[in-house]
Parts: structure tokens; sequence; C-alpha cells
């Protein structure tokens, strides 16, 4: 009886701080908003309530039990969205012999030829090789939990379009909100849509590009075999032989029959008109995924109303020019140019666009490229929209997320400074409707960057010796940071089983650190951006690759 009466108080106890959680409210008083569905305010209120805008506008006044932020001299946006991303799904584990991890884009190297492996040991009535099953559902990948989010998250993005990271088909995608304890909590949509590479499937067919093309036409075809027959069968089924089941084949039953998009991922002129070729030739609702030169083919893509996921993650020269260095090509050098003028030239001709990471290592190259896109002719206005509401447009959730409306799930990020400028700093981040805050690093007072008097500003000091644990799914990798910190620059080293990586670009953000090092895996080297939040003695935070994102955790040693 006891036992029972101490269960039912702690479901109370729980049932009492989950309402008071829900009903929390706040007010973002005296702020610009930029709504982005309608006029901006130049100075007014959103107040949240219950996990949604409760109310926009000059004339809000803050209800008396909400938690109200001064917001004078910040911009209130909506939570920016990462239109094509791998957020929440873990990089494929190396496989024996030492290969590099799986790619972000798709399925080359040892590591993708591990996770097909893998992939084919789980149980499936696919007749079809594991990396090219569209049955995959990236919801069974996904992992909840806020700190692998944390450095996405604290530069103002709410929400992601999520898909696998291997094979030709890379799984069933999902919008997701990044805040959640688990996956069902932070599911905004799902699925989204199919999600096609131009790549092969090591050690198996199909080995080759062309073979990839080919196996392509043959699953939409028997696809669309199987449905017949099925339909058939299920009308009248005397007299025919029973057709057989296949979950890779019925998967795509909802694509060509024009009820959910595909989106493959492309970023030449070439590879984008054979993905336009193979939308036309089985009649899908198409999107192309990284589209660094669909500005080439802006006649094709309205005429098809193909959308952009459009990366950011543009083109940049990887090694130091040197006498002995090999010259670049003029194809490479005109690429290298001509991309960042891409956006504009898109909105120019009408194409629906929204702007993605696209891989990148740094969170900070989408800022950075939105901003070069900008100064190739985009208007501010249109790059806040393909950060916002035409990313969710796209996605499908324009009804819920991406512009500042009440009713909304309240996805907000309070920015001070400009957007695409250095001196950006999201100071409050809403997560539907829950608040994660951040410390501003002390600015710069006097000219030239000093302080008052010419002398530099005081920086909140993260040097010191940290031990990490990187969460590496399935083989947790141990690290050490030594970092020592004059101002705001740092230096010092990442030591693991990898090998010890010297640090570099090495800074103090405004509750942490960031810095970028190289590490050999596999005979390759991998560029990576640790970004970490230090509070107390724990820190915690992300190291991003070209592989994705993978949090950390661990303590300052004293």
């Amino acid at each position: 009886m006891r036992s029972k009466l101490l269960m039912l108080s702690f479901a109370a106890i729980c049932t009492f701080f989950s309402v008071a959680v829900s009903g929390q409210s706040y007010a973002i008083t005296n702020a610009r908003i930029v709504t982005v569905s309608g006029a901006t305010i130049e100075r007014g209120t959103v107040v949240v309530r219950d996990g949604l805008i409760h109310s926009v506008g000059a004339n809000v006044s803050p209800p008396a039990d909400a938690t109200v932020f001064d917001a004078a001299g910040s911009t209130i946006y909506p939570g920016f969205i990462d239109a094509a991303s791998n957020l929440g799904v873990p990089a494929p584990a190396a496989g024996p012999g030492g290969g590099g991890p799986g790619g972000g884009g798709g399925g080359g190297g040892q590591a993708a030829a591990a996770a097909a492996a893998a992939a084919a040991q789980s149980g499936s009535n696919s007749n079809y090789p594991a990396g090219f099953r569209p049955e995959v559902d990236v919801l069974d990948l996904i992992r909840a939990g806020d700190s692998q989010f944390d450095a996405n998250r604290n530069a103002g993005f709410t929400t992601a379009l999520s898909m696998g990271r291997t094979g030709i088909f890379s799984g069933q995608s999902a919008v997701i909100n990044l805040a959640g304890n688990s996956v069902s909590s932070m599911t905004v949509k799902a699925p989204f849509a199919h999600h096609i590479s131009f790549v092969t499937i090591p050690g198996t067919y199909p080995g080759s590009l062309l073979g990839t093309f080919s196996a392509l036409r043959q699953i939409f075809n028997d696809a669309k075999r199987l449905q017949e027959m099925q339909r058939a069968y299920a009308a009248d089924p005397k007299g025919m032989r029973r057709p057989e089941t296949d979950k890779s084949l019925e998967a795509l039953f909802p694509v060509i029959n024009r009820q959910m998009p595909v989106v493959f991922s492309a970023n030449r002129e070439l590879e984008i008109n054979r993905a336009l070729d193979f939308m036309k030739e089985y009649n899908l609702v198409g999107i192309i995924a990284g589209g660094q030169e669909a500005w080439k083919l802006t006649d094709r893509l309205k005429a098809q109303n193909v959308p952009v996921l459009l990366s950011l993650n543009f083109p940049r020269r990887t090694a130091a020019a040197s006498p002995d260095a090999d010259p670049e090509t003029l194809d490479i050098l005109r690429f290298r140019a001509e991309t960042p003028k891409g956006p504009g030239r898109l909105a120019q001709a009408g194409i629906k666009f929204a702007f993605s990471s696209g891989g990148a290592t740094s969170i900070a190259d989408y800022f950075s490229g939105a901003g070069k896109a900008v100064e190739g002719g985009l208007s501010r206005d249109a790059a806040i929209r393909a950060m916002t509401l035409g990313a969710a447009e796209i996605l499908g959730v324009s009804d819920r997320v991406g512009s500042i409306e009440a009713g909304k799930i309240a996805n907000l990020v309070v920015v001070k400074g400009d957007l695409f400028g250095r001196d950006r700093f999201a100071s409050h981040v809403f997560v539907d409707g829950r608040l994660f805050e951040q410390k501003e690093q002390p600015r710069p007072a006097g000219p030239g960057g000093r302080g008052p008097g010419g002398a530099a500003p005081a920086a909140a000091n993260f040097g010191g010796t940290y031990t990490i644990s990187i969460d590496v799914p399935g083989q947790p990798l141990p690290a050490t940071l030594n970092l020592q910190q004059q101002g705001t620059a740092i230096t010092g080293t990442m030591v693991s089983q990898l090998g010890t990586s010297p640090i570099s670009n090495g800074r103090a953000t405004g509750n942490g650190f960031s810095f970028s090092a190289t590490v050999q895996f596999g005979g390759a080297s991998i560029d990576i951006t640790v970004q970490g939040a230090v509070s107390g003695a724990n820190v915690s935070g992300t190291v991003d690759s070209p592989q994705g994102n993978i949090p950390f955790t661990g303590t300052r040693n004293p």
C-alpha cells in the first residue's frame, strides 16, 4: 500500500512539473521583429505560451505571469531552418581495417561498405542490397537529446530537414526541431521525402555510376509493375498468382503516385540535368538538393516546377597555393567565382529555393555563405526568407514554422548585431517554446577593437585541460583538450587515439570556445570544427566534420 502511495505521489509530482513547464510564458519586448510573412515591426513584443507564439505586435503587453526579456537593440527572427542536413543521425562506425568515416552525401569508402554490411544483417524482405533500400526511415536512425544540437541551436537554428548519410537511397527524411528528449517530441513532419544520390555501393552492384542510373530505372519500373499487379490482385484474385511483397518497392509507391517528393542530391550542371531528366521520365514531384549550378538551369527548373535546397557550403580552395601546385582549371575557378551569385539568379528567375548547410564542417560557413550570396546580388530580405519561411514552404511545414505569427510553434531567435556580419550573436533561442539562453562575450568598446583607454577587452578564461568523451556510435572516443587562451584567442592541442592535432582558428565565444583541427583517420585527413560550451567544471558540445555532428561531454581538470 505504501509503495502504491509513493508511486501515485511521484506521478502527481511529475504531472505538476509537466504542466508547469508546458505552461511557461515569456515576453520578449522592445525588439525589432522580422515576421517574414508580413511587415517588419520596428519595435514590438512577442509573447510565448505553451510552446506556441501567443501574440505578436507593436502594442502587445506582456502577461502578468510572463518572464520578460528586454530585447532593445536586438532583432527577433523566426528560428532558422537547415533545409538539408544529417542532424541527429550518427555517423556510421568505421568498419574493420581502419576505414574512414562514412560520407555525409552518401556512400564512399570502407565505412560506407561497413554500414551496408551492417544493414544487410538486419532482417528484410527486400530483394535489393543495403544502400539501395528506399524503405529506410531516418526516424529509426535519429537520436534525441539536446547536447548534439548545441552548436547549431546556439547559432539560431531551431528546425532541420534530416536525412540519412549513406547509400543511393539515403532514407526517408524527417523535419525535426532541434531540442527534445525523444524523437517523437522532436518530429515536426515525417516522412518528408525520399532522397537519392548519384553514388555507388562499394563491393556490390551497382558499383559504377552507369550501373547506378540503370539500377534506379529498374527499381522504379519494378515498383510500378508491382503496384499494378497488387491492384489487379486486390480487385479479383481468382486465377491470378499472388504478387510477392517487397518493402523496397512498396516504399516507392507514394513517389510514383506523386504523393511524396523525391530529393536528388546534385550540384553540377550535368548532375542536375540528369536528375531533371529522371523526374520527367517518371513524372515525379522532385526537388534538387545542393544545386550550386542550378542557376544555369532556371528555365528547366521553372518548367518542371522544381525547387532547390541550395547548399551554402560554397566551393573554396582547399590547399594553399605554392609554386609546385598544379594550376587550377578555368572551370574550377569559374565555379568558385560564380556559385555565390547563384542564389540571386535563382531569385531573379522566380525559382523557389531554401538555404542548407550542405555538409559544411562548421555552421559558421552557413552564415558566411549567406553573406556572400547577399554580396553576390541576393537581397537581404530574400536571404532571410530562404533561411526561414521559404524553407518551411518547400518542406511543407509553413503552417507551423518559418514566420512569426500567432498560433505557430514558438521557434524564435533573438539576434544582436548584423545577421550577416561577424558581430552576430544569438542571445536567446526558443525551440517549441523552450528557452535556450547564451551569455554574450564582452565586446570591444574602443576604436580598433580595443577596450576603454586602448586596453584589450576582458574575456572569460576557458583555458585548461579538459577530459572529454566523443559520442561516436558504438565506440565512444576519449580525448583530451589542452587549451591555452590569450585574450579571445585559443591555441593548444586535441589528443586522442587518432593522434595529437594542433588547434587552429581557436577563439573564446560567449559561453565557451570553438576551434578547427585536422585529424588522421584511416589514412585520410579529416577537417573538424569543435564547439564547446562551458558551465562550471562541465563542458559539452559537438565535433563537426564532413560526416556530420557528433556530441561530446566532459569536465575541466582541476
